[in-house]
């Protein structure tokens, strides 16, 4: 059976090749040779495995630690705060991440009938030791990279196996939810894909609540249930985000400000600097200056 022993040497091998986006879609590699200070990140739903050092993802006040061995899945679009707690140049932190697509979850729901009841334990970030049967599948994804004529037929069928191993483990309750189209969180997490894809409209709180099917009071509760903050709070950290990340790409202030959905560049520079804690020029130039690793991979 594969071992994390043996999946370390094919990430350090890829991220050389690739960096953290791969050719495969969905699929990330996250490697670091230090620990880094919290940065706020959007997770996106997707299962994360910890091959070598260790992680602290932030949602709400409440810590999720995950370390070598152990896995985090995100059930919906979550902005969090994380960072990397274990690594080192000799032992550097490695981690694969996939996307996990609700059509997938619910095709095999079917196949596992006996757990379609929803579960009331659902949290939109949880976490657990992994299966040691994900590894093998983990293994054939990465060596697809080396085989991209193989890739559309085989890349589908390795994603199944890994949702269905999920499915069936301890993680399997929160998974299960979104591929259930009436519950909660399915209903949220259409909202909160809804605000990533359109970061910079203004926000309607009645036409996200007819997306969800809920009424207004109603999804004003379960969306801070799910997620800790109000839409209004999510959609701001969206924003916020993005803007980091381009300026980080050397973007001009005010062009981001007013491309993110500000009016008001003052605004933009109140809520940037509360959030990051430095006004947007200066911290986006301190990022591009000391080369600090991405670490927005769950």
């Amino acid at each position: 059976m594969t071992s994390l022993c043996d999946l370390a040497p094919l990430i350090e091998r890829h991220w050389r090749t690739h960096g953290r986006e791969t050719p495969i879609d969905g699929l990330l590699i996250n490697r670091a040779d230090m620990p880094c200070a919290l940065i706020p990140a959007l997770y996106r739903p997707s299962f994360c495995l910890v091959v070598q050092g260790g992680k602290i993802s932030v949602l709400g006040g409440v810590a999720y630690r995950y370390a070598a061995g152990q896995c985090l899945l995100a059930s919906v679009d979550l902005p969090v705060t994380s960072r990397i707690t274990e690594a080192s140049p000799d032992r550097p932190y490695l981690a694969l991440s996939l996307a996990i697509d609700p059509a997938i979850v619910a095709e095999l729901l079917v196949e596992q009938a006996a757990a379609r009841d929803a579960s009331p334990g659902f949290a939109a970030l949880a976490t657990s030791d992994h299966d040691p049967a994900l590894r093998d599948p983990f293994r054939r994804l990465l060596e697809l990279l080396d085989c991209p004529h193989d890739q559309a037929v085989l890349v589908p069928m390795i994603r199944r196996e890994i949702v269905w191993r999920l499915l069936g483990g301890p993680l399997g309750p929160s998974l299960r939810q979104i591929g259930l189209s009436d519950t909660h969180a399915a209903r949220i997490g259409r909202a909160t894909a809804h605000i990533r894809d359109h970061y910079a409209d203004t926000l309607r709180v009645a036409d996200l609540a007819a997306l969800a099917g809920m009424s207004v009071p109603g999804f004003h509760r379960h969306f801070k249930a799910v997620t800790t903050m109000t839409p209004v709070q999510f959609q701001k950290q969206v924003r916020l985000q993005e803007a980091r990340r381009r300026l980080i790409a050397a973007e001009e202030v005010a062009r981001v400000g007013f491309a993110i959905g500000y009016e008001s560049l003052s605004q933009f520079s109140r809520d940037y600097r509360r959030l990051f804690g430095a006004p947007p020029g200066r911290d986006a130039a301190a990022i591009r200056a000391q080369l600090v690793p991405d670490p927005a991979l769950p």
